[in-house]
Formats: C-alpha cells, sequence, structure tokens
C-alpha cells in the first residue's frame, strides 16, 4: 500500500489486515520500488499522487516489470482522463476518494484471486508443455495422461482401434494422435463422419464405384479406402452403419480389399481402420442393430475418451488456450479469466465437452472487456449457475482456484476446529482481534453462541 499520507495509510492497512491479508505499507514511489523488486506481492495499491512522484508512472513501472501484477489506483481527483490514464498504464481497477473501505477490500479480494488464477494457469501451460512430442491433446489431469499413454502404446501397433467417447468430446484428436504415433504418419489421414452421408451413397462413398454404375455415375470415384490407402482411415459415428453395409465393412477388415460399386472385381487396400462412437455398441449388438462379429472385429483394441467434466484442470488450461486462439483470429489481446468465471466453468457439467468449451470461450473472447473474461461474458446457461470447484485435478491445489473469501472462511474454520471451537484461541492463533473474528462469523451466518461453528466447511 503507497500511501504518503500517513493516516490514511494506517487506515487502509489496518482494514486490509483485518481481512487476513499481510499487509505492507510504504510512504513513497521510491521505498515502493524497492518493496517490490525485493518481495514477492500479490497486489499493489497506490494512490495517483504522491510527494515527488506519481502512482501512474509506478503502476507503469510494476506492470512492465510483472505484468501479471495487478494495481489498484485511488485518488481524490476523479476524473475520465485519469481513469483512461490509469487503465494505459496496465491498472487493474480504480477507485475514488471519498474512499469506501468495503469497495477496496472487495476490489483486492478480486485482484488476489486473479493474481492466484494467472499464476495457476500458467504452471498449467507449462506442464503442458512439457508434454513429450507436443501431443494433440491438451491437459495434464490423469485421465489424459493415462489416455496419452494408451495412444503411445496402440500408435505403434497396426491394431484397429474403436474410440469411444461423449460427442464432443475429442474423439477425431484421438484418432489424429494414434495416426500421428503410428509407422504411417507421413501417409494420408482421412476422417469421415458416417452418419452424415446419405445411406444410398454411403456404399459408394465408402468403397468407390466405377463409370456407369448407377445413374449420375459419370466418373469413376476412388473411395475413402483408396483414398485413404498407405495411412489412416476414420469412421466417427460407426454405430450409424446400416446392417446391409456392415458385413462388407467386416470383409475389407479380414481380407484388405474393396469391391467398387457396379465392379466384378476387388481392390487390395492398406489402411489402418479406426472407428469411433459415442453410443454403447454392446447394447446396439443385443438390440440387434450392429452385427457382433463386426463390433468384436473393430474392438481389437478400445479407447475411452474421458468427459470434460472429469479432467478438472485441465478445463482452465483448455478455456485459456481457446481464448488465445480466438483473439489471436480476431488480432486483440486475449483476456485473462477472472476468478468467478473460473469457479464457474469448474462447475459446471458439460455436456457438449470441449466442442462446447471452444464455443463458450470463443463467445467470451469477443464480449470481455478489460482484458477480463466475467461470468456474464459467458452463456446464459452457465452465468447463472453456482459456483461449485470440487471438479480440480489432484494435481491442482483446489484452494489456490478458490475465491478468496472462501479461503478465508475454510481457514477460519480449520483453526475452530483445531481449538474446540474456542474461540478466543482461535483469534490468537489468527492474529486478529476477538471481535473481528465474531464479525467474521456473523457475516457467514454462524452466531456467536453456536455450539459447533465448524460445522460450516
Amino acid at each position: 500500500m503507497v500511501e504518503d499520507d500517513h493516516a490514511m495509510r494506517d487506515l487502509i492497512v489496518e482494514e486490509i489486515a483485518d481481512r487476513g491479508y499481510t499487509v505492507l505499507g510504504v510512504p513513497n514511489a521510491a521505498e515502493a520500488r524497492q518493496r517490490l523488486e525485493a518481495l514477492d506481492v500479490d497486489v499493489l495499491i497506490t494512490d495517483i499522487n504522491l510527494a515527488r512522484d506519481d502512482g501512474i508512472s509506478l503502476c507503469r513501472e510494476a506492470v512492465g516489470a510483472d505484468p501479471e501484477l495487478p494495481v489498484i489506483i485511488i485518488t481524490a481527483f476523479g476524473s475520465l482522463q485519469t481513469a483512461v490514464e490509469a487503465i494505459r498504464a496496465g491498472a487493474y481497477d480504480y477507485l475514488t476518494k471519498p474512499l469506501s473501505l468495503e469497495a477496496l477490500s472487495l476490489a483486492v479480494e478480486r485482484a488476489v484471486g486473479l493474481r492466484t488464477l494467472r499464476e495457476q494457469l500458467t504452471a498449467l501451460r507449462i506442464q503442458a508443455r512439457r508434454q513429450a512430442n507436443r501431443s494433440r491433446l491438451d491437459g495434464t489431469s490423469a485421465p489424459i495422461a493415462r489416455l496419452r499413454e494408451s495412444i503411445a502404446t496402440v500408435g505403434a501397433t497396426q491394431a484397429t482401434v474403436l474410440i469411444r467417447g461423449e460427442s464432443g468430446s475429442g474423439k477425431e484428436l484421438v484418432a489424429h494422435e494414434i495416426h500421428d504415433r503410428s509407422s504411417r504418419a507421413h501417409k494420408p489421414f482421412v476422417a469421415e463422419n458416417v452418419a452424415a452421408i446419405p445411406p444410398d451413397l454411403l456404399e459408394s462413398t465408402l468403397f468407390g464405384h466405377v463409370r456407369g454404375a448407377f445413374t449420375g455415375a459419370t466418373h469413376a470415384r476412388q473411395g475413402l479406402f483408396r483414398k485413404a490407402s498407405g495411412g489412416t482411415l476414420l469412421l466417427d459415428e460407426i454405430g450409424e452403419l446400416p446392417l446391409d453395409l456392415q458385413p462388407k465393412l467386416l470383409r475389407v477388415l479380414e481380407e484388405r480389399v474393396v469391391r467398387p460399386v457396379g465392379s466384378d472385381d476387388v481392390v487390395p487396400v492398406d489402411v489402418r481402420l479406426l472407428a469411433a462412437t459415442h453410443q454403447d455398441l454392446e447394447d446396439a449388438v443385443r438390440a440387434g442393430r450392429f452385427r457382433e462379429d463386426l463390433f468384436y472385429r473393430l474392438a481389437v483394441i478400445d479407447l475411452l475418451v474421458p468427459p470434460l467434466r472429469d479432467r478438472g484442470g485441465d478445463i482452465l488450461l483448455l478455456a485459456q488456450r481457446f481464448l488465445e486462439q480466438t483473439a489471436a483470429r480476431l488480432g486483440k489481446e486475449p483476456p485473462a479469466l477472472h476468478h468467478q468465471t473460473a469457479a464457474r466453468l469448474l462447475g459446471w457439467g458439460w455436456p457438449g465437452n470441449v466442442r462446447e468449451l471452444r464455443n463458450a470461450m470463443e463467445r467470451a473472447a469477443v464480449l470481455a472487456s478489460d482484458h477480463l473474461v466475467r461470468p456474464c461474458d459467458l452463456p446464459a446457461r452457465m452465468a447463472d449457475a453456482p459456483e461449485r470447484l470440487s471438479r480440480v485435478s489432484p494435481s491442482v491445489d483446489a484452494d489456490l482456484l478458490l475465491p478468496l473469501a472462501e479461503v478465508e472462511q475454510r481457514h477460519v474454520l480449520r483453526v475452530l476446529r483445531s481449538v474446540d471451537g474456542n474461540k478466543a484461541e482461535a483469534a490468537r492463533l489468527l492474529g486478529i482481534g476477538r471481535k473481528t473474528l465474531y464479525r467474521k462469523l456473523e457475516t457467514w451466518g454462524l452466531h456467536l453462541g453456536q455450539s459447533d461453528p465448524m460445522s460450516v466447511d
């Protein structure tokens, strides 16, 4: 806290310290620069008018040295020009006097949350960059790490692979990754969605046709299997393959030949087949919609792509990456995630998985202001969702991603539990006055005489 007015500085330091922060107050910019260089500071608060210096210059220098440092500027002379200067200097927030201590405390809380989130995202990005061979599958969570290991093993073989997972979870990326890890990586990778092809054209699309095979067949067609010769063919939504075509696909897998529509001859093919589906093919087999022999031929190797909701901190890593990609296309600076936005992303169920997250972040990158994605920038169904952080990967310290008020509440209640609810002893251990502790408990809806204040955790 940089303020040349001694009384004002002490008042602000005391107020912020009462909120559970460690606060250092200094009287001028010169001492602030020394402290910033020597200490690991999470938030800088500075008055705009300082003796022989100004807070705008200090802000500009501090942000230049540490672009992730949130700076809160306070001034007694609020004007649009001053606000613009503060924002241009890199200020995170701008408050005018007469100062509301409650507003300042909330600004500090938001700034600390943003700082913590940025550090966590940086750590996640560093971990992701360390992944061997720069996988297409971004993420550091345990489920995605296990999938990556399986892909590395499977990729070195020629086995047919069935890739299962919910819609939007990244099954085609997994197929690409298998192809990239195989000896066929320098050959074609061809992907087609079976459900997107009209049934009357599906056989021709897969196996090709000769000229004159049917009305409109004015030219011969290779078909997907021959187009992918030497490489890999992915048939997505394989569960939609009509029953009458399933034995023909089975023959291709077993004999490695295709018969183009209208031809009496077969053509050898050298293709590795990957199939993907979001359906339960075992159920389809039991219901008679899918051949059992084809199912077992496809599922030589069976890979499951984890849903996004089970990938914890990967959600934030992917969100920031999608923001950066969209911002690059728009020619603007990529915005960061507000900590409340991160909480909503981590708590959302993601029925549309990675595809849904990408679309949400593209929207947010367009709507975000002040280089910060707030909950209001998310689709309405997410913006109104409760904040839950229980889905963070075990490799991520969940407390680092919690809103600061919740971190404080949890810590105070843990201390109370450790002293069997003795509030005087708890206040002493926390380094705050007993009245301050009582006020916090009241704020959290815990009555002073409540026998078990630890029950709210």
